[in-house]
């Protein structure tokens, strides 16, 4: 029931769109996103990376124990530089396993792909195996050339016979 002076709700029509709302987050493409942590996460796992890396923090830890008292920004225990490197792994820990999940989804399509190819695979060579016994059942009861020259030669054989047999019988028949 509607209260006294609100206006009724408007019905949800489920053949009309639905009208968006205004967002208050921005929005962004995950996919760039996850191509962007790949990238970083790919550069975090090479040699160059803990090259830089290591220079880097020689650099620091020599120019805050040799330079002039007011030029080093961070001194002896080093907290600024253990604030930074804490900060670089706890956004490195993240991208790569966002990297890893992007690859693990990569690698279960593949892997779903190669056995849907297997399956097609096995089911054609099956399909051919049974093509193949059907030809060699087939080839059993064909006539071969050389079967046909045997049962040739057989008839040849027979009716030379014959035809000796009936000399022989019109010779016999003469006498």
């Amino acid at each position: 029931m509607d209260r006294v002076g609100e206006a009724p709700a408007p019905r949800i029509r489920l053949d009309q769109p639905r009208i968006r709302r205004p967002k208050l987050l921005p929005a962004y493409d995950p996919e760039a996103f996850g191509r962007l942590s790949e990238r970083i996460a790919r550069f975090i796992g090479t040699g160059r990376f803990l090259v830089w890396m290591t220079v880097v923090i020689i650099v620091w830890v020599l120019w805050n124990v040799s330079a002039p008292g007011h030029l080093r920004w961070d001194e002896y225990p080093f907290i600024f530089l253990t604030l930074a490197l804490s900060l670089q792994a706890s956004y490195a820990a993240p991208l790569i396993l966002l990297a890893q999940n992007r690859q693990a989804d990569r690698d279960r399509v593949t892997h779903e792909q190669d056995r849907k190819q297997n399956e097609r695979s096995i089911a054609d060579t099956e399909y051919l195996t049974r093509e193949i016994a059907a030809l060699r059942m087939g080839l059993g009861e064909v006539a071969t050339r050389d079967w046909i020259r045997s049962e040739l030669e057989d008839l040849v054989r027979e009716l030379d016979e014959r035809r000796e047999a009936a000399a022989r019988g019109s010779d016999e028949g003469d006498r």
